[in-house]
C-alpha cells in the first residue's frame, strides 16, 4: 500500500509534506490525500463532514472502540464520543483516529447535557423491548447515533438519553453483533438517507 517519492521537481502546494514527497506515502488514506500533510487533510475534513455524531460507552475497555472511529472516519463522521473510560484501544482505529474528532466525557449525563446544549436527539442503537426498526426509521439529520458496551449494550442512563432507540434486523442465531458492525450498519443508514437521498 502507498506510493514511492515524488520526482522532483515537486509540485507548488502548501498541502503537500516534503518528507512524504521526498520518501513516500505508505498511509492509510485515499488516492486524493497522498502526500498531504496531516493538518491539511483534517482541513479539507472539516470543511465537508457530516452532521451526525458517533457515541459509544466505555466503561469496560471495549475493543470495538477503534473499529467504530476507522468507520465514522469513513463515513466522515461529525465527531466520536467515548462516555466513560478516556483511555481506549486505537489499534482497530487503524490510525484514523488522527483525521478524526474524538471527545471524552466522564459519564452519560455529562453526554446528555452537551447533546442538548448542541441541539441534537440521540438515537440509541440496540436491540431492546420497544426499539424501533432502524430499517424504517428516519433518522435526524442533526444526531448522535449512541452505542452500548459489546455484551450488555446501552446502559440504563444510556437508553433514558435515548429519543429514539432503533434496532437493526438481524435472521441468525446470535442475540447481536458486535458494537462496531452496528455502528458501520447505523451510519451507512444515515449517509443513505441524508446524502446518497434514498427514502424509507
Amino acid at each position: 500500500m502507498g506510493v514511492g517519492p515524488w520526482p522532483e521537481p515537486w509540485p507548488d502546494d502548501p498541502r503537500l509534506d516534503p518528507e512524504l514527497l521526498a520518501h513516500g506515502d505508505s498511509r492509510n488514506v485515499v488516492d486524493r490525500y497522498r502526500y498531504w500533510r496531516r493538518d491539511a487533510i483534517v482541513a479539507d475534513l472539516d470543511s465537508r463532514r457530516h452532521e451526525f455524531h458517533v457515541a459509544i460507552e466505555n466503561f469496560q475497555h471495549d475493543f470495538n472502540i477503534g473499529s467504530v472511529v476507522r468507520s465514522a472516519n469513513a463515513f466522515l463522521a461529525r465527531e466520536v464520543h467515548v462516555i466513560g473510560r478516556r483511555r481506549w484501544n486505537r489499534r482497530g482505529a487503524m490510525v484514523t483516529d488522527r483525521y478524526q474528532h474524538v471527545r471524552h466525557h466522564e459519564d452519560v449525563e455529562t453526554f446528555a447535557g452537551w447533546a442538548r446544549a448542541a441541539d441534537l436527539d440521540v438515537v440509541g442503537i440496540d436491540n431492546l423491548p420497544g426499539s424501533v426498526a432502524l430499517e424504517s426509521t428516519r433518522l435526524p439529520r442533526s444526531c448522535v447515533l449512541l452505542f452500548g458496551q459489546e455484551g450488555p449494550g446501552l446502559s440504563s442512563q444510556a437508553r433514558a438519553a435515548s429519543g429514539t432507540v432503533c434496532s437493526i434486523a438481524q435472521f441468525g442465531s446470535t442475540r447481536s453483533v458486535n458494537a462496531g458492525a452496528a455502528a458501520a450498519v447505523a451510519m451507512h443508514t444515515w449517509v443513505r438517507q441524508h446524502v446518497l437521498g434514498h427514502e424509507i
